[in-house]
């Protein structure tokens, strides 16, 4: 008997199923363009380097920060409320402390699988203000924060801040010894702000010192506010990134009009994927066998103790030096006592790094006279001035942060504390300054041998002996790709009188108004700073046609320039 087949009124219907969603699909698409907005998406073309993969391991950080959050605020009880612990860890059995902290000890030692979460949330913002730090400094060497990417750098600023805040403020919670002792210097930073420290410090702690609200107070910073903003910021800068023509390094193929790298769907999709479960994998291997924050051995906070050896996270660790490295000096002024070293290490340090890190674009723009768009990256030693700059704060950063040990370096390594006290305060001045010079030199002596293997090509290894009995090394020239390499990029030179900058007219300041002085005076110091940065420049072997191919490689599609080198 034969098999009966399909019915045919199968078909029509499929078919007017599918004109259906078909038609309701246009119908969205007339309203909202989700179609052409997708297919922009998809076709986004991301360099395929290494180095552009930083942000994605502060993105995927904070996503894990998130899911593991969630799950710490189900069983964290953000109360000041002193009670008797009761738990599983029989040392501290009996021992007053607040509610915040014996729900800590709960979710570590009570809580299935709340102690491998608390430790993954806590190696999770480690990594998190680790990488955003590394992104930033990657702009910052290679100048993708020009034009038009400036409100980015601005925004990318704004989340390393707020990521400090938040870090500050977790690490707060869990009202533990040594997290108390944090707070205690926090106090004394907001009491050293002249006039109004008093009630910053009321308002933050609800009265006197450590009052019964600071816990409470920290807690929606921590899991709504500043998660909030740093959501947001994140989500503009993605925007941002997606709306903005990607920057990428310079080669073959390669020029300011134009974007080389993978599409956005689906190779770099399942890369950055990819990514995303080894960062998370390896985010659990760490919480499951290395130990972070053992709450447990410091015990509660109490206002009369304070930890030994008591060292904040990283990223906090440079203000814990500043503060031991700066002498102790007050002033009386008016019945004010203004005390120097909270103040200046704690408040005006951070915001003098801070203004300079939101200005340095608008700095460079400046003294370089570039008016138009940069979408090639820099090579660090193309910009000794600006790479100089960069390790030296870096410098600067390590010696405070080893200032910030300066205790247990003492100990561990039977060391005066006095004298390395001594020796890191002479190092904060020195080790910038000398840091700051060696990079330079370093960058020109690298840009000295690239001109050497232009000119003389790379040396292949080999020796040959002339007829006369004389030996001479063998060279090749460089292939085309390296030579590309090194050759494609801007040389910009120190800006003079004749570039036309504002206050060029006036630049005497003879015989003028206060304001045409003022205008030579900005003018001569933008000269000034200009040479400063752009002095130091090797010769550039090229000819004319060549120098013109490179322009023309190297403009954004304005096609504007810097002032450069004939």
């Amino acid at each position: 008997m034969p098999v009966p087949g399909p019915k045919r009124e199968a078909r029509p219907k499929n078919g007017a199923r599918r004109a259906v969603v078909v038609r309701g699909a246009e119908a969205l698409d007339a309203r909202l363009p989700l179609a052409e907005t997708a297919r922009a998406v998809v076709r986004k073309v991301f360099p395929d380097h290494w180095s552009f993969l930083l942000g994605e391991l502060a993105l995927y950080s904070f996503v894990v920060l998130l899911l593991t959050g969630v799950y710490l605020a189900l069983f964290f009880d953000p109360s000041m409320q002193e009670t008797a612990y009761q738990g599983s860890y029989a040392p501290l059995r009996g021992v007053l402390m607040s509610q915040a902290y014996r729900s800590t000890l709960e979710i570590s030692f009570d809580v299935r699988g709340g102690l491998l979460i608390r430790q993954i949330h806590h190696w999770a913002a480690l990594l998190f203000l680790a990488a955003i730090g590394a992104h930033l400094l990657r702009v910052f060497l290679t100048g993708a924060f020009r034009r038009p990417r400036e409100v980015n750098w601005l925004v990318g600023v704004t989340l390393f801040l707020l990521s400090l805040l938040e870090g500050f403020a977790g690490y707060s919670l869990p009202d533990d010894l040594l997290s108390g002792t944090g707070l205690r210097i926090a106090q004394g930073i907001m009491l050293s702000v002249p006039v109004v420290g008093t009630y910053l410090s009321f308002f933050a702690f609800g009265g006197q010192y450590p009052g019964d609200d600071i816990v409470s107070r920290l807690y929606p910073v921590h899991i709504l506010l500043v998660p909030g903003l740093l959501l947001g910021l994140i989500t503009v800068h993605i925007l941002l990134v997606f709306a903005l023509k990607h920057t990428q390094w310079p080669g073959p193929g390669r020029s300011g009009r134009n974007v080389v790298g993978l599409p956005f769907f689906p190779q770099y999709v399942a890369k950055s994927a990819g990514l995303f479960f080894t960062l998370f994998g390896l985010l659990a291997a760490l919480g499951a066998v290395a130990q972070i924050n053992p709450i447990w051995n410091y015990g509660p906070y109490r206002a009369d103790v304070v930890s030994t050896g008591a060292q904040p996270d990283w990223y906090i660790g440079f203000l814990e030096g500043a503060l031991r490295l700066m002498p102790g000096v007050e002033t009386r002024l008016w019945g004010h006592t203004i005390m120097w070293n909270p103040l200046v290490t704690a408040v005006l340090l951070p915001g003098v790094l801070f203004t300079a890190l939101y200005a340095y674009p608008f700095f460079e723009r400046w003294i370089t006279g570039a008016p138009g768009e940069r979408h090639l990256c820099d090579r660090p030693r193309d910009r000794p001035v600006r790479t100089a700059l960069g390790t030296a704060a870096l410098s600067c950063y390590a010696v405070l942060l080893l200032a910030g040990a300066q205790d247990i370096l003492a100990f561990a390594f039977d060391l005066s504390q006095q004298a390395l006290t001594w020796t890191l305060r002479i190092g904060f001045l020195v080790v910038p300054a000398a840091v700051f010079w060696l990079t330079r030199r370093l960058c020109l002596a690298l840009q000295s041998g690239e001109l050497r293997l232009l000119t003389e090509g790379e040396a292949t290894g080999l020796v040959r002996q002339d007829a006369d009995g004389g030996f001479r090394p063998e060279h090749r020239a460089l292939v085309p790709g390296e030579r590309y390499a090194v050759l494609a990029r801007e040389r910009p030179r120190p800006l003079t009188p004749t570039d036309g900058v504002d206050g060029a007219d006036g630049a005497d300041g003879v015989g003028g108004t206060w304001r045409g002085r003022l205008r030579a005076l900005v003018a001569r110091t933008r000269w000034a700073l200009s040479g400063w940065y752009y002095g130091d420049r090797m010769p550039y072997p090229a000819t004319a046609e060549q120098r013109r191919k490179i322009a023309e490689t190297t403009a954004g599609p304005d096609g504007k320039r810097p002032p450069e080198d004939g």
